[in-house]
């Protein structure tokens, strides 16, 4: 019995033991763990779920948008997508705080092997390149997903703040980014202020292409949005809801605006040329009065960040002036 009891006691000892060696190794297993995952963030988007570094340093972005975003917080992208019908290199109103970063193709046809090159933590993407190319980004590095088509915020004029958000909060900065935001609709109700003693407000902005005129709407994109809403000039007659739309030369004489935004394509001077040659396009207000601003072919990527809307209301602020 005696023998027994012995033999009991010693195996308990030695599970105790046994279990005690293991303590530490458990513990250390646990704390690695702990340690990778506080190393890490989740962002949700709209391919998933995204796990990135909490510090990223090497952020590759495909989309003038998000480059506007990341440089309005400070931060500089490791690699940048490029605007092939606008030349095939950085946008100019982006160029000084870019120089030295490297150019990995279109949105629409990345260059891979650019991209492998920078060894990217995190690859920034609209939903658009998505669609062709996120399974070939995704083996590369973790890809990000953001925007989710242009026409699908309806009536939501602050739109275009979700995705600088986003970004912000990938690099935990989401305070400035609150506060670039809050700066540029401060200089938005400053402006809005002045255009409201105008006594004639009312503006076509205008896309001159290769081969026709087209008008854009009164809102469906964030430029329009500053432009009509946050600014408060007046829609045309003439000037469509929600879609942009052709506007034949003849209907070209119905454009009661007081201003015009003239967008040029890099092709579209053959076209420009045969409407001032029109004399119905003289007799458009805006004309007639020489109030034709032409403008770069920018003002569709600047509506989306605060760097791009702040320079097309240095451009209004010269325009009303």
């Amino acid at each position: 019995m005696l023998r027994q009891s012995s033999f009991i006691f010693l195996v308990l000892l030695i599970l105790v033991l046994s279990a005690c060696g293991k303590a530490p190794e458990a513990a250390q297993s646990n704390q690695g763990t702990s340690a990778q995952e506080n190393n890490t963030q989740s962002i949700e988007h709209l391919k998933g779920t995204a796990v990135v570094p909490k510090k990223i340093e090497r952020m590759v972005v495909l989309s003038a948008a998000y480059i506007d975003h990341m440089l309005t917080i400070g931060e500089k992208p490791a690699g940048v997508n490029v605007e092939v019908r606008y030349g095939g290199d950085y946008l100019p109103y982006f160029a000084d705080q870019l120089e030295g970063v490297p150019t990995v193709g279109s949105a629409d046809s990345p260059n891979l092997e650019a991209i492998v090159a920078i060894n990217p933590d995190v690859i920034l993407i609209e939903s658009r390149t998505a669609e062709n190319t996120y399974e070939q980004l995704e083996k590369i590095a973790p890809t990000v997903v953001l925007g989710n088509e242009w026409l699908d915020y309806e009536d939501d004029t602050t739109y275009w703040t979700q995705d600088l958000l986003t970004i912000a909060e990938m690099y935990d900065k989401v305070d400035l980014a609150k506060e670039k935001m809050g700066e540029v609709e401060q200089r938005a109700a400053q402006l809005k202020e002045k255009i409201a003693q105008l006594d004639q407000k009312k503006l076509a902005y205008l896309r001159v292409r290769e081969k026709n005129l087209q008008i854009y709407a009164a809102k469906g994109h964030p430029t329009n949005t500053l432009l009509y809403h946050d600014l408060g000039f007046e829609p045309t007659a003439v000037t469509p809801s929600e879609q942009r739309e052709d506007l034949s030369m003849e209907k070209i004489s119905d454009i009661d605006a007081n201003f015009v935004v003239l967008e040029v394509d890099p092709n579209g001077q053959d076209y420009l040329n045969s409407m001032n040659e029109s004399s119905l396009w003289r007799q458009v207000p805006a004309v007639h009065a020489d109030q034709v601003y032409e403008t770069d072919s920018f003002w569709l990527f600047k509506g989306w960040g605060v760097i791009g809307r702040s320079e097309i209301m240095d451009e209004v602020q010269k325009m009303i002036e």
